[in-house]
């Protein structure tokens, strides 16, 4: 099954990349762009049928090793689950 994980710096945390690109898209004429925040995505290929155990897993990996959960937020989405 496939597990999608969304990492976001959490609200508060500065985020120098973001503000760069806001900077660069507003002197490129997108004046209409205020904040932007950057994040990442990992898309995971797991050898697992339960959606439920697929997210559990996921989550602890998250925990252990693919998010900062001291200045990151993740969310997951498992598309097959119903």
């Amino acid at each position: 099954m496939q597990a999608i994980v969304n990492i976001s710096l959490k609200e508060g945390v500065l985020d120098p990349q973001g503000r760069a690109i806001s900077h660069s898209l507003n002197d490129l004429g997108f004046n209409e762009v205020g904040d932007v925040r950057v994040g990442k995505q990992i898309l995971l290929e797991i050898d697992e049928t339960d959606p439920a155990r697929l997210r559990q897993r996921v989550a602890r990996m998250c925990e252990t090793l693919l998010s900062n959960t001291v200045i990151e937020d993740y969310s997951i989405e498992i598309p097959d689950e119903q």
